[in-house]
């Protein structure tokens, strides 16, 4: 599937210049309106807060700010212009705990280094196509971090949300025979 994004806005976070430039490249090519370059995250925060883009591409690794914490500024602070901004972090460093460490500061998309333009367009498209609901809670600000595949039947486990039990009844137990009430009030 083909998408216009001539009027799309990208702030791209990435203090290595070639490859700056090689996303910026990349983005042109996919008919991206405009792209506005930053070298680290501060530097991002405020270019964001300036210009509200529609989507923000960041790097990982930048000093005085990391992509993780100008992402965590962008989801809490009062000052942000669009706490739900889809965020895409690039890296070259794919290990679980640094994909943990990302999904958990509200990064929206994944991507490794290096990539290709499919990933890249892999990721623009999941954003549009799948785009998930926002969660706030006193520790977490960002897309819900459970994925639902299209096509897969519902989550069949034991559902934790007080918001799958309108009736306050709890079940602790995947078999449902232990329930526990509680009231929400």
């Amino acid at each position: 599937m083909s998408y216009n994004f001539q009027n799309v806005k990208v702030l791209l976070v990435e203090d290595n210049q070639p490859m700056a430039n090689l996303i910026t490249t990349v983005l042109r090519s996919f008919g991206v309106g405009e792209v506005i370059s930053c070298l680290d995250g501060q530097q991002g925060f405020r270019k964001f807060c300036h210009v509200n883009p529609d989507l923000v591409i960041t790097d990982w690794m930048m000093e005085p700010w990391d992509g993780i914490k100008m992402s965590k500024e962008i989801r809490n602070n009062p000052n942000s212009p669009n706490q739900f901004v889809p965020i895409i972090l690039m890296t070259g460093f794919s290990e679980k705990r640094r994909v943990i460490a990302a999904r958990d500061a509200g990064i929206t998309e994944f991507l490794v280094k290096p990539f290709n333009t499919r990933d890249l367009y892999r990721r623009l498209y999941q954003i549009i196509e799948r785009p998930r609901q926002f969660v706030k809670s006193d520790d977490y600000m960002g897309p819900d971090r459970r994925r639902m595949k299209l096509g897969q039947d519902e989550y069949t486990g034991v559902k934790k949300r007080t918001s799958d039990y309108p009736d306050g009844k709890i079940p602790i137990s995947e078999s449902d025979q232990l329930v526990v009430d509680i009231d929400f009030n």
